[in-house]
């Protein structure tokens, strides 16, 4: 939970620009500073000499009594698997690279725009594919709950965008430009502040890119046989590794992949779904590290233990633990040892 964030850091700002109107002085009153005057002698003695050379003009100074909100150019965010941005790009632009299950680049980007424009309530006004471009609808791109942050707490500006993309022959390589092309708001539009809107419209669409690819990752493992553990409840309510793969595929394959993770497997009972086995960590070594092939420590306790694998009502499969006296593992620890096994079976990409 750190939705205090915000707020905590919003009183911070606001203690530490108020603290100098704490303790007021008439000295600081003033905003207009000027130089020095040359030096003045007396009637009765002669001016002191001065060398031409480095003889300065007495400037005056204006400072605007009006706080001045200056910002930085936002910057396009790569976090989506294979995007990137070519340095000292003036435009809101960035590429992607075919991802493994994408099988149509432009199409997965498009529908990553056309999910952002539902998230805001939205269509588009325009769109035309043969050409790459698509042109949204009046929406605002900072919400009202983020304007503190924006630095605009007096109004919400409205804008419409427009998208296109550029799709590389070879089809594996497509760019995406947001482009500001209308504004509605109180202040001016500085190049500065349509900079910050583009890139802005822009990381909401990466984002989004990247929140569909990670689902895609995670269907294709499913495909692949590979199990995507969640914590969940097996048929008697128990804490248990629920996973929607087949009984079948995680029963066979399952003792194989226990026997990877320092586990010697004891029994198999295939009519009650019961596999017995044995843990020992094992320590890592200095060649271990070297290799990339450190053994995965589970947060259990070494000693024998029961999984019984069970048809869950929905259809999936639960992996119910138990110790060696048959008492089930604490919710706390099947969360610690869901995120350990999801790991191992994602950095050895075993496939079970």
């Amino acid at each position: 939970m750190q939705y205090w964030i915000p707020k905590a850091l919003a009183v911070s700002v606001l203690v530490s620009l108020s603290g100098c109107s704490v303790f007021t002085s008439d000295a600081h009153n003033e905003r207009n500073y000027r130089a020095h005057e040359p030096v003045k002698a007396p009637a009765s003695l002669s001016q002191p000499a001065q060398d031409p050379v480095y003889k300065m003009d007495v400037g005056q100074y204006d400072n605007n009594p009006e706080a001045t909100n200056y910002r930085p150019p936002a910057q396009v965010l790569t976090i989506a698997k294979g995007s990137w941005v070519e340095e000292a790009d003036k435009q809101a632009r960035i590429y992607f690279d075919k991802n493994d299950g994408i099988e149509d680049l432009d199409v997965f980007i498009w529908d990553s725009i056309q999910a952002v424009l539902a998230d805001n309530n939205i269509s588009a006004t325009q769109l035309d594919k043969t050409q790459g471009t698509l042109v949204t609808d009046w929406y605002a791109i900072v919400k009202p709950e983020e304007s503190w942050l924006w630095g605009n707490d007096e109004s919400v500006d409205l804008e419409r965008f427009k998208f296109t993309i550029e799709e590389k022959e070879h089809q594996r390589t497509a760019s995406l430009t947001a482009e500001l092309i209308d504004f509605k708001g109180d202040k001016p539009l500085t190049d500065l502040l349509k900079q910050q809107l583009e890139v802005r419209a822009l990381n909401q669409v990466v984002s989004e890119f990247d929140y569909r690819y990670r689902q895609l990752e995670v269907d294709m493992r499913k495909r692949q046989g590979i199990i995507s553990l969640e914590l969940g409840f097996d048929n008697k309510g128990n804490a248990a590794l629920v996973t929607e793969q087949t009984y079948d595929t995680v029963f066979d394959r399952f003792s194989g992949f226990l026997e990877r993770l320092s586990f010697t497997i004891v029994e198999v009972n295939q009519e009650t779904g019961l596999i017995t086995a044995d843990y020992a960590k094992v320590e890592s070594s200095v060649w271990d590290s070297i290799w990339g092939d450190e053994p995965t420590e589970l947060p259990i306790d070494e000693g024998q233990y029961q999984i019984l694998v069970s048809k869950t009502k929905q259809g999936g499969t639960s992996l119910t633990w138990m110790d060696d006296k048959g008492e089930t593992l604490e919710p706390g620890t099947m969360n610690g040892l869901q995120q350990a096994l999801e790991a191992a079976l994602i950095k050895r990409g075993i496939k079970i």
